[in-house]
C-alpha cells in the first residue's frame, strides 16, 4: 500500500497536485492514517483550536467543542449542533426575480422564474458565500449532509469519539421552536 506525506495530502486539499498525481491518490488504496493527515491539514488551516471531526465544504467544519459537536465556519463563526441544518443560521439572499437571476446567469441557461428561486447562503461573520440551491418556491432548506459521525469514528477509524450524539436530524425541532414564540 501506498503511503502520502503530510506535505502531499495537503497539496492534495489544496488543489495543487497535477491531475494525474491526483487521479492516482484519490484512486488508490488509502493509507491507514490518510484521514488523520487530512484532518491535521485542515487543522492547521483554521486559527481556532476545535478539534475539527470532519469537512462539510470548503469553509464548513463539524467540531468538537466540550462535549457538543458543531458546525463552525472557517472565520469561526459557529451555527449551532451539527444536526440542526446549519441554513437556519445564515444570512440567505434569495433571488426569484428575473432581473435578479440576470445577474448570475446568461440568457438562455437561467432557471425560470416562474418556477424556483435561487438561494444564497452566506456566512454571517465574514459573508463568506457557503452554498447556493436552485429550488421550487416554498420548498424547504436542503439539508445536505448530516453524517453519522459515532459510526464513521467507531466502526470506520476505530477511535471511538469521547461522547455519543444520538443520530437523528433535528432541524425540525429548531423550526418548530421558532413556530412556538
Amino acid at each position: 500500500m501506498t503511503t502520502y506525506p503530510k506535505e502531499t495530502i495537503k497539496l492534495l486539499i489544496d488543489g495543487n497536485l497535477p491531475w494525474d498525481q491526483t487521479k492516482g491518490i484519490v484512486s488508490d488504496h488509502k493509507d491507514e492514517d490518510r484521514f488523520d493527515k487530512y484532518v491535521e491539514v485542515l487543522q492547521e488551516q483554521v486559527s481556532w483550536k476545535d478539534k475539527i471531526l470532519l469537512r462539510l465544504s470548503d469553509d464548513l467544519f463539524i467540531v468538537e467543542k466540550g462535549n457538543d459537536r458543531l458546525v463552525k465556519c472557517r472565520c469561526g463563526h459557529e451555527y449551532g449542533d451539527y444536526r440542526e441544518n446549519w441554513k437556519l443560521n445564515a444570512l440567505i439572499h434569495v433571488r426569484e426575480t428575473k432581473k435578479e437571476l440576470d445577474e448570475l446567469y446568461p440568457y438562455p441557461s437561467q432557471p425560470d422564474p416562474k418556477m424556483c428561486e435561487v438561494r444564497e447562503f452566506c456566512c454571517p461573520g465574514c459573508g463568506t458565500q457557503l452554498e447556493v440551491e436552485t429550488v421550487p418556491f416554498g420548498y424547504p432548506l436542503v439539508f445536505d449532509f448530516l453524517p453519522d459521525l459515532d459510526t464513521f469514528y467507531r466502526e470506520w477509524l476505530g477511535k471511538p469519539l469521547k461522547t455519543s450524539k444520538e443520530f437523528k436530524d433535528l432541524t425540525y425541532d429548531v423550526v418548530k421552536k421558532w413556530a412556538e414564540k
